[in-house]
């Protein structure tokens, strides 16, 4: 493997090369490398054969398994992530606000690269290339970190992304790699500011924590979810019980799966007893305070760790509160600001949810696992930001550009 100052200097100039490389060559190598990753899936299956054996040798839970699996349907959903991607319109390039000012000047923004961007990341190898038609789209050069249990599942696909570049005459440098597993590749990494324009983690909070405060490059923060559901007192409890169902059992070890219901409790005696009926069908534990625990008695005592636990398991926390006030106080006070959700069929409160909660994304009737850049229309997504400053929520191709201000005259000088 290279060095990081290397790679990190050859990224830089990859950069400069694939910022003025035309929107079609780029359309068109996301299209082969999207044909590449499903005609080549037996060799990154192979590869993710031997982290899945080493996985269940380092005894690795269930949902972590699960995360880090290739199927052929996923690594057909990776392609077809990068045909989305190059469907999409060019985000690089579009003048807004051009203005005139009095003394004739005009001045407008533009959209540009960030440059070079650096993603550090846990367990999905999904991620790999879900990051690279993402910043290659965008016309930014990437770096990628990968976790250690998912290495040569990554290293695969990269292989093959790299592969199809060069047939393509296009510099392979716009991806790079860090195969080595040592974290003091991370460390040198987060202090790359010459060569690193912005680093992106995505993954548990000990990695968001460490990078967040350690990076001296700048730093786009993607978050843990602890995603609640608020059952109102006029939902339909039929629609709360599939919803919730999905939100929780559909896959475990996600960011936006639902870890926590909130139940009003007018509806508590009627939903929570259907609600657990259905969740035990996937052998549930369900976590709750006295009042749930006195509805149900195959609930078991919560304590106050569970209201704010991304479990990332088969296990979820209710709490039964007495008005949407409370409801909505509870869940801003230990949501991750990821993604919330109220069941109801009255408009005053739906709003009043909408309007109050504070989260990257907040749900009306649904489920909490639509937070996901291929479901909002992104193609992928980099990550899910729960800060508020330059991104928020699923980051797609918008999120990985800046502007600059381009000014046009004609001889004016300045008083």
């Amino acid at each position: 493997m290279k060095t990081l100052t290397q790679m990190g200097s050859d990224a830089k100039k990859a950069s400069t090369y694939l910022a003025k490389l035309g929107i079609k060559e780029r359309n068109n190598a996301l299209l082969k490398v999207a044909d590449a990753l499903v005609k080549r899936s037996d060799y990154i299956r192979e590869a993710n054969a031997i982290d899945l054996a080493n996985g269940k040798k380092n005894n690795m839970s269930t949902a972590l398994l699960d995360r880090l699996m290739l199927t052929e349907s996923r690594i057909e959903g990776m392609a077809d992530g990068l045909r989305v991607l190059a469907g999409l319109d060019d985000p690089i390039g579009e003048v807004k606000s051009m203005k005139t000012r009095p003394n004739g000047l005009m001045i407008g923004k533009k959209t540009v690269p960030l440059g070079v961007v650096a993603i550090i990341y846990e367990s999905r190898p999904n991620v790999t290339a879900d990051a690279f038609g993402l910043c290659f789209k965008s016309a930014n050069a990437c770096i990628l970190r990968g976790g250690s249990d998912s290495v040569n599942s990554n290293i695969a696909i990269v292989n093959v992304i790299t592969d199809v570049l060069k047939g393509l005459g296009i510099d392979p440098d716009v991806i790079s790699y860090i195969s080595e597993t040592d974290r003091k590749y991370v460390d040198e990494l987060m202090h790359l500011n010459e060569y690193v324009d912005v680093i992106i983690p995505r993954g548990g909070a000990g990695l968001i924590k460490n990078v967040v405060n350690n990076s001296t490059v700048p730093v786009i923060e993607t978050g843990t979810g602890n995603c609640h559901i608020y059952v109102d007192e006029y939902a339909d409890i039929d629609m709360a019980v599939n919803i919730i169902y999905n939100a929780k059992t559909q896959r475990i070890g996600v960011c936006n799966a639902c870890e926590s219901l909130v139940v009003h409790k007018n509806i508590a005696g009627e939903a929570i007893p259907v609600i657990v009926d259905k969740l035990k069908t996937k052998n549930v534990e369900i976590r709750g305070d006295e009042k749930a625990l006195a509805i149900d008695d195959r609930i078991i005592k919560a304590d106050d760790t569970d209201w704010g636990r991304e479990y990332l398991d088969y296990i979820i926390s209710v709490k039964v509160v007495d008005n949407i006030d409370e409801a909505i106080a509870h869940i801003n006070r230990y949501n991750t600001g990821h993604s919330e959700s109220i069941i109801t069929k009255d408009y005053n409160n739906a709003q009043k949810f909408l309007n109050e909660i504070d989260a990257a994304c907040v749900y009306v009737n649904a489920s909490t696992r639509f937070t996901d850049g291929f479901e909002f229309g992104f193609g992928a997504e980099i990550g899910i930001s729960t800060q508020k400053i330059h991104a928020r929520g699923p980051m797609g191709l918008e999120a990985l550009t800046t502007s600059k201000y381009i000014i046009y005259g004609n001889g004016q000088v300045r008083e």
